[in-house]
């Protein structure tokens, strides 16, 4: 009987303290019957136990609360020498046999399972929280002992500098610190992107914006290529800008695992990556998840590159604007810099 790995459907917001902020809005997501990729989550009494065993070898979590938040010099050794630990650890014998198992369940028609392993921390894409972005994302991961190693790895980027140094400035108790861990089938993507159900330049609420460009997600979320923007008002479909930049290149799953980068063909390098039918499939959804949330969106997406199926890969609270509304928005100011890493977080 599994006692450490969750199914998305069987999980939801309500379970953020074990399964984390991405888990629980990806369990959210398909119970209010939204397209999701099947996937489970490995949940944070696992990731207590690991931490654990390394804390009968020599502190944690008290050698970070013991940092100061402007001692950057301590928390990058603290870093790199945890990082280190967590990387080295065995996992225990039980749960790798449990992560094993429900990975080879993802698997259809003999085909070994594809898929992401995702960080999900437990105080991470909160409506009062800009924490996403900072945890370790692996994707288009093909074998359990990869699998097993990106989940190890993302535990352990909950002590990256970044990560560090954020939650040090925030004042975060470590004790209320965890990781739970997403492992979701990955969407072969013809397009990916964002949307957001609030335009994040104006805060207006009676649109919303669309960004996608060639292939998977990771693209955009580094940077290498300038998406195709869209306007579209929310409840008219009126889609008053469009911006279809030039999209030299795009992220495919490379043969051996992981990503690659690949030219995008020049006759569809300024070629728009939605149609007007898919921009109005896509606002839809975002009106849908919206309306479940009861509150402003940023969700990301793909479109599946054989079937044409939209599917929504995650949804997190609009931080920046819906903080501004509220009248404690001064004591929950959001790092600018946090936000932008929020937005185009891709797959993460």
């Amino acid at each position: 009987m599994a006692t450490h790995v969750s199914w998305f459907r069987d999980i939801s917001l309500a379970d953020r303290l074990t399964v984390g902020g991405k888990g629980g809005s990806l369990g959210e997501l398909q119970r209010a019957g939204i397209d999701v990729p099947p996937g489970f989550v490995v949940r944070t009494p696992a990731f207590e136990d690991f931490i654990g065993a390394l804390e009968r070898q020599a502190p944690v979590r008290s050698r970070i609360a013991s940092l100061a938040a402007d001692d950057l010099g301590g928390i990058g050794v603290a870093s790199r020498e945890l990082r280190a630990r967590f990387e080295a650890a065995p996992l225990p014998a039980g749960l790798e046999q449990e992560i094993r198992d429900a990975y080879e369940s993802l698997g259809e028609a003999g085909r070994a399972p594809v898929v992401a392993v995702r960080s999900s921390a437990t105080t991470e894409d909160s409506a009062d929280a800009s924490f996403a972005g900072l945890q370790d994302t692996y994707l288009w991961m093909t074998q359990a002992e990869s699998v097993i190693r990106g989940i190890r790895s993302c535990w352990a980027s909950l002590y990256s500098f970044e990560s560090l140094s954020y939650r040090r400035r925030q004042g975060m108790a470590e004790s209320t610190v965890a990781m739970a861990v997403v492992v979701q089938t990955m969407v072969d993507a013809r397009t990916a992107g964002v949307m957001f159900t609030r335009s994040p330049t104006s805060g207006d609420r009676s649109v919303i914006t669309i960004e996608g460009a060639w292939g998977l997600g990771s693209a955009l979320v580094s940077g290498e290529v300038t998406p195709d923007h869209w306007v579209v008002a929310k409840i008219t479909g009126e889609i008053p800008v469009r911006e279809i930049s030039d999209k030299a290149i795009r992220h495919a799953p490379a043969a051996a695992g992981g990503v690659e980068e690949l030219p995008v063909e020049e006759s569809l390098r300024r070629v728009p990556c939605l149609s007007d039918g898919e921009l109005q499939s896509l606002r839809a959804i975002g009106r849908q998840v919206e309306r479940h949330y009861g509150g402003p969106q940023d969700i990301e997406w793909a479109i599946d590159r054989d079937t044409g199926r939209i599917w929504v890969l995650q949804s997190r609270p609009e931080t920046v604007w819906s903080n501004r509304d509220t009248p404690d928005a001064a004591a929950r100011v959001t790092d600018p810099l946090l936000h932008v890493m929020n937005i185009f977080a891709g797959q993460r």
